[in-house]
This record gives C-alpha cells, sequence and structure tokens, in this order.
C-alpha cells in the first residue's frame, strides 16, 4: 500500500473540530407555538453574529434562533478556521467586482475584524484565536515573477509583508515544493471555528436569546403585520426574520438561485512530535496557502497537528446537492492525502486522524449575498464563498440593518445594493461550474495561462478572481 493511502487508513470521518470534550449537548428542538420580535434561522456564524449584534444594538430586543441540527454543524464548524480582514474576497475580487468601493471595503473590512477580536475579549470567547497573519507560497517556477510584482505592489501601500526568496521560504517552512513567499503579518489570524460557535452560543443564551436545535424551518408567510415560521414540530410568529442559511436549501427562491453548494474536503494529522515539529519549521505558525487557482490551504492546531484542505478535491454535484452521500468520497481524500506529502515529504508516516468534508456557499460574484423582502420583514446574508469565518460578521450586521435596526450608510454600498447574477438552472449550471474547475486545473498546470473558457468567464464578469 502507498504511504499515503496507509497514511488514512484509520481516519474517522468527523470534523476535527467536533470531536472535542467542549462540545455541548444540543439544546431541545421547538414544540409547539412560540413569538419573538426576530427570527434567526441557522446556528452559524452568520446567525450567531446577528443575534449577539442584535443584542448589542437593542439589549430588551426578544429573539429566538432556530437551527436544524447542531450549532456549528454547517461550514462555520467544518472549514479551516482562517480569520482574514477581506469581505469581498480578497483584494483581487474586490477590485475586480466593486472597483469603487475598494478603499471603504477595506476599511470596512479592517473595522470589522477589530470588533471581532474586541468580541473575542470582551465576552471571552474561547475561539483560541491565534494572531498568526498569512503566508501565501509559488509553488511553480513560472509564479514567482508576477507573485513578486504582488509584493512590490502591497509595499508600495504600505502593508506590512516580507519577501522570502525560494532558499528563505524553504528555511521558513521546510518543504521542497516552495519557490517563493509572501508573509501577510498583518492580515489576519487563525480559530478553532467550532468552538468560536460554542461560545457565541452560551454567552447568547446568557443574553437571553432562545435558541431551538434539531429545528428544521419548513415554510414562512405572511402572518399579519409580522410573518408565521412553520417548523417540523411548532410554528414562531415574529415581526422580521433573518436567514442564515448559506448554502443549505431555503425556502426563499432569491436565496436558493443565487448561491451553489460547493463541496470542499479536509484531513487532519495527528499531533506533530517535536522532532517532527522541527522537521517542518513553521515557527511563526501563520495560515498557509498556494497561489494555484484550485489552491491548498493548511494551519497548524494548537496541539500542533496539521489540517490540510482545498486543491483539486473541491467539487460542486449535479443538483446542487447537500446530502450525505457525497461526503466521504476515497478518492478526493485520497486527492488530499497524496499532495499533502508531496509538500511534506518529511512527515512520511505521520497519520491522518480525521476526514471531513462541508459546503461552501458560492455566489457568482465569489463574496458574499444580502438581500431584503417582504417589505423590509425578511433579510439574508449568503454566499461567502469559502471566505467566510470573519465576513460573516460583516454580513449578520447587514442583515440586521436591512431589517431596519439601527441602519447606516453601509446600505448605500454597490456591495450591498447590487444584485449578483443568478446561477443558471441545471444541466447548465453543472456543466458550466465543472467546466470552470477543469480549466482552473489546466490553467495551473500550462504555466497559469488561461484557455478560452476562463477568458469567457472573465468577460462575462464571472472569472474567479481571488
Amino acid at each position: 500500500m502507498d504511504s499515503y493511502l496507509k497514511a488514512l487508513s484509520e481516519s474517522k470521518y468527523c470534523p476535527l473540530w467536533h470531536d472535542q470534550d467542549v462540545r455541548p449537548e444540543p439544546l431541545p428542538p421547538l414544540s409547539g407555538d412560540e413569538q419573538c420580535e426576530l427570527l434567526i434561522v441557522g446556528g452559524g456564524f452568520t446567525g450567531l453574529w446577528a443575534a449577539l449584534q442584535a443584542k448589542e444594538r437593542e439589549p430588551d430586543l426578544d429573539i429566538i434562533l432556530i437551527e436544524s441540527t447542531f450549532v456549528g454543524d454547517g461550514a462555520s464548524g467544518r472549514n479551516g478556521g482562517m480569520l482574514a480582514k477581506s469581505l469581498a474576497h480578497g483584494e483581487t475580487n474586490t477590485d475586480y467586482h466593486f472597483p469603487n468601493e475598494s478603499d471603504r471595503l477595506e476599511e470596512l473590512g479592517n473595522i470589522n475584524y477589530d470588533e471581532f477580536v474586541a468580541s473575542i475579549e470582551r465576552y471571552g470567547l474561547d475561539a483560541r484565536f491565534e494572531e498568526t497573519g498569512f503566508m501565501d507560497v509559488a509553488t511553480r517556477d513560472y509564479q514567482v515573477e508576477s507573485f513578486r510584482k504582488h509584493y512590490e505592489e502591497k509595499v508600495e501601500n504600505g502593508s506590512n509583508v516580507t519577501w522570502y526568496e525560494e532558499d528563505e521560504i524553504q528555511q521558513e517552512v521546510h518543504s521542497p515544493t516552495y519557490k517563493a513567499g509572501l508573509y501577510l503579518r498583518d492580515r489576519g489570524a487563525i480559530v478553532d471555528p467550532a468552538r468560536l460557535c460554542w461560545s457565541l452560543k452560551k454567552t447568547l443564551l446568557g443574553l437571553g436569546v432562545r435558541i431551538f436545535e434539531g429545528t428544521k424551518m419548513v415554510r414562512f408567510g405572511v402572518h399579519g403585520s409580522g410573518m408565521k415560521t412553520d417548523c417540523s414540530a411548532g410554528s414562531i410568529q415574529s415581526e422580521k426574520i433573518l436567514m442564515g442559511t448559506n448554502a443549505f436549501p431555503s425556502p426563499m427562491r432569491k436565496i436558493r438561485n443565487s448561491v451553489i453548494p460547493v463541496w470542499d474536503y479536509q484531513l487532519a494529522t495527528e499531533p506533530l512530535t517535536p522532532a517532527q515539529m522541527e522537521s517542518v519549521g513553521w515557527e511563526n505558525r501563520s495560515g498557509m496557502g498556494d497561489i494555484d487557482h484550485m489552491f491548498h490551504y493548511y494551519r497548524l492546531t494548537q496541539d500542533n497537528r496539521i489540517t490540510w484542505g482545498g486543491g483539486g478535491s473541491v467539487c460542486y454535484y449535479y443538483g446542487s446537492r447537500t446530502d450525505q452521500g457525497v461526503a466521504d468520497p476515497k478518492d478526493r481524500f485520497e486527492g488530499l492525502s497524496n499532495s499533502f506529502f508531496k509538500t511534506f515529504p518529511q512527515l512520511e508516516g505521520v497519520k491522518f486522524t480525521h476526514r471531513w468534508s462541508g459546503i461552501i456557499a458560492s455566489s457568482t460574484r465569489f463574496c458574499m449575498v444580502p438581500g431584503v423582502a417582504y417589505d423590509g420583514r425578511v433579510a439574508w446574508a449568503v454566499g461567502y464563498t469559502g471566505l467566510g469565518v470573519g465576513a460573516s460578521r460583516f454580513g449578520a450586521r447587514v442583515g440586521l440593518e436591512l431589517l431596519g435596526y439601527q441602519p447606516s450608510d453601509i446600505l448605500e454600498l454597490q456591495f450591498v445594493k447590487s444584485k449578483a447574477m443568478n446561477w443558471p438552472p441545471e444541466p447548465a449550471r453543472w456543466i458550466g461550474v465543472t467546466m470552470t474547475r477543469h480549466a482552473m486545473t489546466k490553467a495551473d498546470t500550462n504555466y497559469g495561462k488561461k484557455g478560452p473558457w476562463l477568458k469567457l468567464m472573465d468577460r462575462l464578469n464571472l472569472g474567479f478572481q481571488c
């Protein structure tokens, strides 16, 4: 058996973040009828941050939050735990889709990040927060020149960045695949995403928010001057609703058409020994990623495991599948294991203890899509496209302000007001996404040169610009 296959042989299908003694017992589901002023649907980052910010703005606000499974079960408890400052999925994507608002969105991203960190301190959130910054690495010779230009632009803009030549980056983090590196010291941090969700849950309960887990929204509609939501075992009458369902099926057509569920897969190693850690280096403990179109992202945990995700494992399944039938595909995890040991061959013999998957909500503009309907009684923020750990907090703010809770000038941003192009129906949806995925993989192996399909996507303003 190949060593990369053997490394997977004893892994269990379970998110590393969920497999912890601090995981709380689920709260009882809704049973009967309830009333509140604000109903929040979804127990992930968007819903949890929305409830907290709503309480901060109006402490007496009566809030109910419902979650179909348990808090932190979706993408919010399954991601890489990388907290970035960007609200629109990176500078390139921001400039591409919102060229006249780049500076303002950068400012708001910095404010959002600072408020995120302040909330961790104020409420004592157990997020295992480490302000490490991020390290991007070039792994192909042709990438180095453009990567260096990117570094020079950042220096001109006053960013706190460090450039590493090939020998320097390999001394910093010991991988023979690295050709150059760019360390962005003030770009972000890493967190334990599930612990963050569970700490927010505990905080909200202490602030008087009622939370019902195991409670699925079935339908909702206008009821008098407010809304009525039918759930799996009861109903909730509310004045307003904030939807934080992200990639999961929504009763609202506008939400369903604006995002698609893209599956991503991750692995986690056993804790590395001191000798293994020395063989890797990585003393700054930064979140890391390569700069391929189909990029890998990885990080260290507090007990010195490495989590590893992305690359060619990312996939969309025909019909916008969100079921568990595609959650544990053998070939995708094998591909991840193989790429891991190509990056860190000195770790041969290390075993993976956990493998898991999660669903990314991707919009056609590759960042958050907000909206409001029912005469201002229902709002949403979805579609973070894999960079939602920090942006979801801002999305929650946008949703609240769209509902009328202390609205500000952010509602005048095109980032908020403009409508994202809907995804086409099947089979065009699957064909388009699959062709794009294959074209991006081909570009990575063809000196970064985009073929006709990717050039067409760029002309249609649908190119992945991150």
